[in-house]
């Protein structure tokens, strides 16, 4: 009798657990299966975009030849810093030296061989002059008193008119001596020689840096070739061509921060300035140009950085993942999230504000302490139907810098 009481304790122990077993099973189909889902919070929300560009001068200054010559020297390389006036590169210019040399020869015989003389046939003429009228004068009184002829006095007369007319060029002379237009034109011959001589020396216009050279001691160049590149000092830009997608989030004036890829311990700030008018049609992109400011030193031409963007802030947004969102199409501030209230599932529109790659801001359809169910996490089959009974199981927020679906990029303080 004992072994039968025992069988019999055994067997309700048996029914007892397939009962509760059988009680849990329904309980749990009531309440809906367990799927992953966030609780909806508030907090600082900055949103980037980031992409990546290169560095660029603001002015590019191109040094050519202006005459043709034989290149004697070159006085610089590549990286090397130079200053306006700075030597670059020396042509050979023998027959340029000999026209200046001529020209120079030219005005010093006018200045200390010509004018002399002419000075000199003035003085001349003019005494020739005076002992014309002072003859005329003896002349008429002689004339006067019937001792000589009229015909002489007639021809001191004469000769005193050529006399005046011989000091008159004279003068000319010596003025056209004496600063002159034969003076001027000398002048004007040595500036020219002077200048055409300076020509073969190729001197930097600008303060800046030696990005490329084109030419070495040897060559023959002619006028119009490049013979060197140099990166004016100026504070440096950022050419970043930008998906245009994200044109309507950049505006003059955001600030960025800049990481050169040669120098990632060394991130710099830059502003916007300039958005180009057009699109790049054949790579979808819009040209933004970003100011280095302050300037840096180390920023070279052509390194390639990449930018991130400062396009909006939320001191107090209410944020959801994107994981959470249906239907959001791109630049569409319309989504859809599977609410989950009392238990049950309600498919909520929502409209987003700023957008990231991990978190979403959600301006209308949520409020703070709601829960709502990773949506991208679940196989579409198995997306619960409206009103359906679910449980959440509560994830972590994403992390900056996550990625879910190429969203631009987003970081929650």
């Amino acid at each position: 009798m004992p072994s039968l009481s025992k069988r019999r304790k055994w067997i309700l122990v048996v029914v007892v657990a397939i009962a509760l077993l059988v009680v849990l099973i329904l309980v749990s189909r009531l309440r809906g299966p367990a799927l992953p889902g966030y609780d909806v919070v508030s907090g600082p929300l900055v949103q980037n975009v980031v992409a990546t560009g290169r560095a660029e001068a603001p002015s590019r200054v191109r040094v050519g030849a202006e005459i043709s010559g034989l290149v004697l020297e070159r006085r610089v390389m590549e990286g090397d810093r130079v200053a306006p006036g700075d030597l670059l590169v020396v042509l050979r210019a023998a027959d340029l030296e000999a026209r200046r040399d001529e020209a120079r020869a030219a005005l010093a015989a006018l200045r200390e061989s010509e004018r002399p003389d002419a000075e000199a046939r003035l003085r001349q003429a003019r005494a020739d002059l005076a002992q014309a009228e002072r003859d005329l004068a003896r002349r008429r009184e002689l004339g006067q008193a019937q001792l000589v002829s009229r015909e002489s006095v007639e021809q001191a007369a004469q000769a005193v008119v050529a006399a005046r007319a011989a000091a008159e060029q004279a003068r000319l002379a010596v003025d056209a001596l004496s600063g002159g237009p034969r003076e001027a034109q000398a002048r004007e011959q040595l500036q020219a020689a002077e200048a055409a001589l300076e020509r073969a020396q190729i001197r930097a216009t600008v303060a800046g840096t030696v990005l490329t050279r084109n030419v070495e001691p040897g060559d023959t160049v002619n006028p119009g070739d490049v013979l060197m590149d140099i990166a004016a000092d100026a504070p440096g830009e950022i050419l970043l061509p930008l998906d245009e997608k994200n044109l309507g989030l950049i505006e003059v004036g955001q600030r960025a921060t800049v990481i050169a890829d040669a120098y990632p311990g060394r991130p710099f700030a830059a502003t916007v300035f300039h958005i180009a008018p057009g699109i790049d049609p054949a790579r979808g992109t819009v040209d933004v140009r970003l100011r280095i400011d302050p300037a840096v030193d180390f920023v070279r031409e052509d390194m390639t950085v990449t930018v991130t963007l400062l396009t909006g802030r939320r001191d107090d947004a209410l944020a959801v993942p994107n994981d959470a969102l249906l239907d959001d199409d791109p630049g569409s501030d319309r989504a859809t999230v599977l609410l989950v209230r009392d238990g049950r599932v309600r498919r909520t529109p929502v409209r987003l504000g700023l957008r990231g790659l991990a978190m979403s801001e959600v301006l209308e359809g949520l409020q703070a302490g709601d829960r709502v169910l990773a949506a991208g996490a679940i196989a579409d089959d198995a997306l619960p139907e409206d009103g359906s009974r679910v449980r959440v199981e509560g994830q972590p927020a994403p992390q900056t810098g996550q990625t879910t679906r190429g969203e631009l990029p987003v970081a929650l303080d």
